[in-house]
C-alpha cells in the first residue's frame, strides 16, 4: 500500500486547513455542488484507440517531403529540399500528368503489405503520427499560397490517399495521429514547413491563420462524417514545431479548438509546446480545468532532440543518457489531480536514437552499438512512465539504412523496444485477467481501508464522503479491465493487451460523466487513480 499512501499524503498537502473550513479548491473546480446521474459507459472501441499508451512512429517525408529522407522526389535542379521544391522542379521537367503520378505513387506505396504486418506483429505499434501539409486537402487550399496554380493541382488525390492510409491502419489495428505539419506560411522556418522560404509566416498573418484553422476543421469534418476516418483517427494535431514565443500561439489554439468544439467537443486535440513545455502544460491545464465541462481533451506535443544545440554537442552519450531520466520534470505538480489543477497530458511526438558525431568522438567507436542502445532504451522507458506515448522520427528512409533516424532499423537491434503489455499472447493477457478479477474485491477492500484509516487519523472529526472513494475505484478497475482485454475480446484486432495512456484527460473524462459533485469530488478521482493502479499492481505491468 505504500504507493497509495504516498498519493493520500501528496492528495493531503493543501488540504488540512481546507478541510477544517469546509472550502477548497476542489469545490471550485467540481462539475457541480450536488450529485447528478452517472452517464459513464463502458470504453468503446474508439474510446481505447484514442487514449490507450500510444507506442508508435511517424510516416515523415511521405506527404510532406524532406530531401534529405526522399531524395528520389526531389529531381536535379531541385535546388533546397522542400515541398515546393520538389513539385516545382518536376512540374518544370515532367510535366502535370507525370509529376502527379509520382506523387501518387509515393503515397500510396510509402506502406507495404509487409510493412504493415512487420508494425503490428514486430514492432507492436498502436498509432502513427501521419505528417500532412495544407496542400494535401488539395486545391482549394493552396489558393493564395505558393502551391497555387499548376503544383496545387498535383494535389487532386491527396486527402483521398489519407484516407485510404487511414482505413488500411485501421484494418490492423493501428490508429492515425494526423499532423498538421505544414501549414500556410510555415509554423517555423524549416523546410518541412512545405517551402524553402526560411520564414515562420503563419503567425501575425491573419489571412493565413485563418486558411490554417479553415484547414482543421475540414479535417474535423471528414474524421467526423467519412467512414475511412471516424473509427481511426486518434487525434489531430494543430501545428507542428511552433516556432518559440510564436506571436498569438495560444490566442489561436483557443479560436481553433472553440470552433473545432462546435463541431466534435470529443476529438482530442494536439498542440505543439512550442519549444516551451512548462508553459503549453499551464495552458493545458487550464483547458483542461473541470469547470470548463466537456471539452476537446487538450494533449501538449513536446519532440524531445539531443544532437543539435551546441550544449548537446559537448556532452559525452553517457552524459546525455544521464539526463533522461530526469525528462518531462516539467509535469510535476501539474498532473494527477483534475479535480484541483485541471488535466495534464503529454506525449513526446518526436524523438529518435541520434547523437552528434561530437557526442560520439568522445567515446570508442566499439561502444556506439551498446549505447545506442541505452539511450533508446532510457528514453522509452522515460516516455511510458511520464508520458501518454511516444512517436520515432522516423519510420524509415528511403535511399538507405536509416541508423539511427529509423524506427524499423532501432527496433530490430531493441534499441527500441514496446511495452512489455504489447507483446502478450493471448493467452498470456487471459490469465492475467483472470488472475486480477479474482484479486478484485480483496484489493478494493485493502484500498478503501487504507484510504478510510488514513484520514480518519489525518482529519480527525471531519465527516467525509469515503463511499466516492470506493465509487470511483470500481470505474478506475473497470475501465483498465477494458482496455486490457479489448484485443482479447475482439473490440480491436491482434494480440497483446492495452493500458490506459492518456490517464489525465481519460480520468477527468469519467469525472465529469461520474455526475458528482461538492466537496468531497476529490476523493472519487482519487478511487479512479487507484482502481487502475490496482490493475495494473495485480497483473505485474
Amino acid at each position: 500500500m505504500s504507493e497509495f499512501l504516498k498519493k493520500a499524503k501528496s492528495a493531503l498537502k493543501g488540504k488540512r486547513e481546507q478541510l477544517s473550513a469546509g472550502t477548497g479548491p476542489q469545490e471550485q473546480n467540481a462539475p457541480g455542488q450536488s450529485d447528478s446521474p452517472s452517464i459513464i459507459q463502458p470504453a468503446s472501441a474508439l474510446d481505447i484507440l484514442r487514449y490507450r499508451y500510444h507506442h508508435g512512429t511517424n510516416l515523415g517525408s511521405v506527404f510532406v517531403l524532406e530531401k534529405w529522407l526522399s531524395p528520389a522526389m526531389f529531381v536535379d535542379g531541385a535546388g533546397d529540399g522542400s515541398e515546393l521544391d520538389a513539385v516545382n522542379t518536376s512540374l518544370r521537367q515532367s510535366g502535370l500528368a507525370a509529376t502527379r503520378q509520382k506523387w501518387e505513387n509515393h503515397w500510396n506505396t510509402a506502406v507495404s503489405d509487409s510493412d504493415w504486418f512487420w508494425l503490428v506483429n514486430s514492432a507492436h505499434c498502436t498509432s502513427i503520427r501521419l505528417p500532412i501539409g495544407y496542400f494535401t486537402l488539395g486545391p482549394t487550399y493552396c489558393s493564395g499560397t505558393p502551391f497555387d496554380g499548376q503544383p496545387a493541382q498535383v494535389y487532386v488525390n491527396a486527402w483521398a490517399a489519407v484516407k485510404t492510409f487511414v482505413l488500411r491502419a485501421r484494418s490492423n489495428g493501428i490508429g492515425v495521429l494526423i499532423d498538421l505539419h505544414a501549414l500556410p506560411g510555415g509554423a517555423n522556418r524549416d523546410a518541412h514547413s512545405g517551402t524553402s522560404s526560411g520564414n515562420a509566416d503563419l503567425w501575425n498573418n491573419p489571412a493565413n491563420l485563418a486558411l490554417s484553422q479553415k484547414c482543421l476543421l475540414f479535417v474535423v469534418q471528414e474524421i467526423r462524417s467519412a467512414s475511412e476516418l471516424n473509427n481511426g483517427v486518434v487525434g489531430l494535431e494543430l501545428c507542428n514545431e511552433a516556432v518559440n514565443n510564436a506571436p498569438g500561439l495560444y490566442d489561436w489554439y483557443d479560436s481553433v479548438i472553440a470552433a473545432i468544439s462546435q463541431i466534435d467537443s470529443s476529438l482530442p486535440i494536439y498542440i505543439s509546446d512550442a519549444w516551451d513545455l512548462s508553459s503549453a502544460i499551464s495552458y493545458a491545464n487550464r483547458k483542461g480545468a473541470l469547470q470548463v465541462g466537456t471539452a476537446n481533451p487538450v494533449i501538449v506535443d513536446t519532440h524531445k532532440y539531443y544532437c543539435f544545440s551546441d550544449a548537446d554537442r559537448q556532452q559525452s552519450p553517457q552524459q546525455i543518457i544521464a539526463r533522461i531520466p530526469k525528462e518531462l520534470g516539467e509535469l510535476d505538480g501539474h498532473d494527477g489531480s483534475v479535480v484541483d489543477r485541471g488535466a495534464a497530458q503529454v506525449i513526446v511526438g518526436e524523438y529518435s536514437c541520434v547523437l552528434d558525431e561530437q557526442s560520439w568522438s568522445k567515446v570508442d567507436a566499439s561502444e556506439r552499438p551498446g549505447l545506442t542502445n541505452q539511450f533508446g532504451q532510457a528514453q522509452i522507458r522515460r516516455w511510458q512512465e511520464r508520458s501518454g506515448g511516444s512517436y520515432f522520427w522516423t519510420f524509415n528512409m528511403n535511399w538507405n539504412d536509416g541508423g539511427e533516424w529509423e524506427f524499423s532499423q532501432q527496433t530490430k537491434s531493441s534499441s527500441i523496444s514496446p511495452p512489455t503489455h504489447l507483446t502478450l499472447s493471448r493467452d498470456q493477457a487471459q490469465a492475467k485477467i483472470a488472475d486480477a478479477q479474482n484479486s478484485r474485491n480483496g484489493a478494493k477492500g485493502d484500498a478503501q481501508a487504507a484510504h478510510n484509516s488514513y484520514w480518519d487519523q489525518h482529519a480527525p472529526g471531519v465527516v467525509m464522503e469515503h463511499w466516492r472513494f470506493g465509487a470511483g475505484w470500481d470505474v478506475g478497475f473497470s475501465d483498465a479491465v477494458s482496455f486490457f482485454q479489448a484485443r482479447v475480446s475482439s473490440v480491436l484486432t491482434g494480440t497483446g493487451a492495452d493500458k490506459i495512456g492518456l490517464l489525465d484527460i481519460w480520468i477527468r473524462r469519467r469525472v465529469i460523466e461520474g455526475g458528482q459533485g461538492g466537496q468531497y469530488l476529490w476523493e472519487f478521482e482519487q478511487g479512479l487513480r487507484q482502481g487502475i493502479s490496482d490493475f495494473y499492481r495485480l497483473i505485474g505491468i
